[in-house]
């Protein structure tokens, strides 16, 4: 997987969640999170906590699943895109 790949998966969630119904605040602020973490490992300014990004974005999947399942399948593909780059 290339970051081609990933950036391409942000902008699909992104795109998801401004038409996504009312998502839960602390669900959001976690996603917030993920992004910012992302968005620094992609501007090269990684940090330790670069190995969970997968493991906090399919985390974050399986709690949209029952609530928003057009936004569970884009965070699922997204940490699957950052396993497969062995992040």
């Amino acid at each position: 997987m290339t970051i081609d790949n990933l950036k391409t998966t942000l902008k699909d969630l992104h795109a998801r969640l401004e038409t996504a119904s009312a998502v839960d605040e602390e669900l959001l602020d976690l996603l917030q999170v993920l992004d910012r973490d992302i968005q620094q490992l992609l501007n090269k300014q990684a940090n330790e906590e670069d190995s969970t990004l997968a493991q906090r974005a399919q985390e974050l999947s399986a709690k949209f699943a029952a609530q928003h399942p057009q936004l569970e399948t884009v965070l699922r593909e997204l940490a699957n895109t950052l396993e497969r780059m062995g992040i």
